[in-house]
């Protein structure tokens, strides 16, 4: 197996992205461990403001720009020569503030997808330094991306993540009625990335397999088919080090395969998630009269017309515990999980990286 990924100035031990799982399922114990192990830890940046200590209620904004720096303080404390990056979703609000943000709390890798982050590389100028990744699930999108950077700023993504809609958690890249339907080819689309860069731009860039990869074997077959290396995220709930509540790993234990769905988010986008509760979910902000205290995402159908559900305080809810009103987003391989385990222990399963140490 391929033993390491370049992403910019960084070499990583092994070929493996921590996928970012918003409002604190990936915080600084989770990526700080990740990273420790010899991945890319990722600290998510989305809602990383509720159920911090520098959020009073009223100051979402100024909250999450401090929430996210001191879980990357977090995560360094646990690997210190670690790599580390964020996910920023586009979607959101505050997204320039938080790429910020990430640069000033020494992100060395800065991913980002629900959206074209087509100014990235500006907004990151002065610190060349950080590997930029956007998430894309089309050759197209990649293109759109590679063309604008390549002209605007002249630099290319340093590694660009294909996601799979068919098999991804959370939010997803595609239209509704275009997941599921079997005709989304995820190893056609990696290697059309590929040599999209390589045939316009004659650049080699590493182009990262994401969704539906939970073992060795997912690994070896990304890497077969052209990857250079993988991006998972559900795998790694159900260990000591998630920074969600014992309860929410808990429901990925319990659920079936059956259990996980789609559902439409207020923020225009389909998401994966599991569906015991849905119900629940959107019965919680209506029997409350719940209203938009956030101003998480630049567009959202419940801050402007009350419809569906607050996407951001249900995901909170469950970080913190509450699988009955809260939304568990997971991967379509959640049901897996079969108990607790240690971000060390899945290194030690997918890579023999307990073998190599001892060698």
């Amino acid at each position: 197996m391929q033993k390491s990924l370049k992403i910019g100035a960084y070499t990583v031990r092994y070929p493996l992205i921590q996928g970012g799982m918003g409002v604190r399922v990936s915080g600084g114990s989770l990526a700080g461990h990740v990273a420790k192990c010899g991945g890319v830890g990722v600290v998510a940046a989305a809602g990383i403001a509720l159920n911090s200590p520098f959020f009073n209620g009223r100051n979402y904004m100024q909250a999450d720009t401090a929430a996210l720096k001191a879980e990357l303080k977090k995560a360094y404390e646990i690997a210190p020569d670690g790599i580390i990056g964020v996910n920023v979703m586009v979607a959101l609000t505050d997204y320039e503030d938080l790429v910020k943000a990430s640069i000033e709390g020494g992100a060395k890798v800065i991913i980002c997808g629900a959206g074209l982050p087509l100014t990235l590389p500006e907004l990151t100028a002065h610190a060349p330094q950080v590997a930029l990744v956007p998430i894309v699930s089309s050759v197209r999108a990649a293109h759109l991306i590679a063309k604008k950077w390549h002209k605007g700023y002249g630099r290319l993504p340093d590694a660009v993540v294909v996601e799979d809609p068919d098999t991804a958690g959370g939010h997803l890249g595609e239209k509704l009625e275009n997941i599921g339907t079997g005709e989304y080819d995820q190893y056609a689309t990696v290697r059309g990335v590929k040599e999209m860069f390589r045939t316009e731009f004659g650049a080699d860039v590493p182009v990262i397999a994401a969704g539906g990869i939970w073992d060795r074997a997912d690994v070896l077959h990304a890497l077969e088919q052209g990857a250079d290396g993988v991006q998972m995220a559900s795998r790694f709930v159900a260990t000591v080090e998630c920074d969600a509540a014992d309860s929410f790993k808990q429901a990925y234990l319990d659920c079936k395969k059956e259990d996980i769905g789609l559902i439409m988010s207020p923020a225009g986008l389909p998401g994966r998630a599991i569906l015991t509760h849905q119900e629940d979910v959107v019965a919680y902000d209506q029997d409350n009269a719940t209203v938009c205290t956030t101003n998480c995402l630049k567009k959202c159908s419940f801050k402007e017309s009350g419809e569906r559900f607050c996407i951001v305080m249900s995901l909170d809810r469950a970080q913190r515990g509450d699988i009955e009103t809260g939304l568990v987003f997971c991967g379509t391989n959640a049901w897996k999980a079969d108990r607790i385990t240690t971000v060390q222990e899945i290194f030690d399963e997918l890579f023999d990286a307990a073998a190599e140490k001892a060698a």
